[in-house]
């Protein structure tokens, strides 16, 4: 880690943010033969949490091109086959082996998000890179000597002057916020998705005491009140704890549940009896810790929490993820001028988090943005060099724009994927009409059901969770 001291006054390149997206920028570029960039972070310390969790075939043969898959690979469980089902049976087993013939990655790769970060982390120090920490932005505005250079003010007062600047800060992006460039939902301009059971969620890492739970697979579960997941993490997520001192034994399992609106606000610090509820109440009946309720007449509790949290499910898309910095917008003009069309002004690039959110559904959020870095390392690097070679003859802007254009229709691909899985998921148990008087949760479980008998349904599902039709 290195300090704010020891930044330099200037950089081509600046990447704000270090989660997965801001490293795979840094390692994308230097894959490429680019040295000439800074990566900072606001958190003293990465690796903090392990929050996304699956990383797709897309997002592996995206890093294969910059030589970093292998390495996440080797620490992850390869994933081909997830049960789903209601509370007590199995309604489908999805197969991932129709990837075969696509892909020589034909599994969901299971790795929490701080093991994939300490492993790129690492791969950027065999580079000599270091991420500078703590270093918080606060405003960026335009050089006084050079327009197409942008001045990165942190807190601390400290700036530098970068010709690039990465928005790779997250879903509160200050980055996005400063070049005023919106961030709503796609579909209905606001901050919100339809209701379902999974409009606000609980995701935990756990270990649980009693019953054989070492064999526990990939389980969905899905109820007429929630949706209910459970997955084994790899022995490596444990070799990672232990490196930063804290000790688990037995197998580490992230559990996720949907908590109904009528529930009320989820605590703010989810308590191992508060997710012992709903693993009861939501989970399938082999997970139960009521041994009269649990098949095996065995029951199965908590015996660790070590990581929880909370969260709603919403949609955002930033309005463009390219564009040149201005005075209208460092101004706070009401209508920011659109100057991603001009020559002139810092270059602004978001990725991420910064540029999409959307629901968990179907792990696809931390891969998106994988991707938007590795396929923005390639750009920046067409663009510095037509810059370079041919400074007034050529619009070389084109290359950024192409890559932000496409690059916002694959989110806004992935937004609307997400949004029909968490209908899905999430149906709520509600008659269709009275002329049909069924529950659509029932609808659902049937046509999954039926789905599953056929292996052309089951190589659609996994050909869309995979990415490698959207990359």
């Amino acid at each position: 880690m290195a300090d704010m001291a020891s930044m330099p006054n200037s950089t081509t390149v600046l990447i704000v943010g270090a989660g997965p997206s801001g490293l795979v920028t840094a390692l994308s570029l230097l894959h490429h033969g680019f040295k000439h960039f800074v990566i900072v972070d606001a958190v003293e310390q990465g690796e903090n949490t392990s929050r996304a969790l699956v990383v797709h075939a897309a997002t592996l043969e995206a890093l294969d091109t910059i030589d970093c898959g292998e390495e996440i690979v080797a620490k992850g469980i390869k994933t081909r086959s997830i049960k789903i089902g209601n509370r007590s049976s199995k309604l489908v087993s999805t197969n991932l082996s129709s990837l075969d013939k696509h892909t020589r990655h034909p599994y969901s790769l299971t790795i929490p998000q701080n093991l994939t970060e300490y492993i790129l982390g690492e791969k950027l120090k065999s580079y000599g890179v270091t991420v500078h920490r703590p270093c918080k932005v606060t405003s960026l505005k335009l050089n006084e000597n050079d327009d197409d250079l942008t001045d990165v003010v942190f807190e601390d007062e400290k700036t530098i002057t970068a010709k690039y600047v990465i928005g790779a800060d997250g879903a509160r992006s200050v980055v996005r916020r400063m070049a005023c460039i919106s961030f709503t939902d796609p579909n209905t301009g606001e901050k919100g998705d339809r209701i379902t059971n999974l409009a606000q969620m609980v995701l935990a890492d756990i270990v649980y005491e009693g019953g054989d739970n070492n064999n526990l697979e990939f389980l969905i579960t899905m109820s007429p009140e929630s949706f209910f997941l459970s997955m084994p993490l790899p022995s490596s997520f444990n070799d990672l704890l232990a490196e930063n001192g804290k000790e688990v034994t037995g197998q580490i399992y992230r559990i996720g549940a949907g908590v109904p609106l009528v529930d009320g606000e989820i605590p703010h610090s989810p308590s191992k009896e508060y997710i012992q509820s709903l693993v009861d109440r939501f989970g399938p009946t082999v997970l139960s810790s009521d041994a009269s309720v649990n098949p095996s007449s065995t029951p199965v509790r908590i015996e660790e929490i070590i990581w929880a949290t909370r969260f709603r499910t919403h949609s955002a898309i930033a309005e463009k993820a390219f564009t040149r910095l201005g005075g209208d917008e460092l101004r706070g003009a009401t209508v920011a001028a659109n100057n991603s069309t001009t020559k002139h002004g810092g270059i602004i690039l978001l990725i991420g988090d910064a540029a999409h959110i959307h629901s968990p559904a179907g792990g696809q959020g931390m891969n998106l943005g994988i991707r938007d870095a590795v396929f923005l390392g390639d750009a920046l690097i067409k663009h510095i060099n037509t810059s370079t070679s041919q400074p007034s003859s050529i619009d070389a802007d084109c290359i950024l724009r192409e890559f932000a254009e496409e690059r916002h229709k694959r989110a806004l691909e992935v937004i609307a994927f997400t949004k029909n899985l968490n209908s899905l998921l999430g149906t709520q148990d509600k008659k269709i009409s009275w002329l049909f008087p069924i529950s659509a949760t029932t609808v659902r479980d049937w046509v999954m059901w039926l789905g599953g008998k056929f292996g052309f349904m089951q190589a659609r599902m996994a050909w869309a969770m995979s990415g490698l039709g959207r990359r």
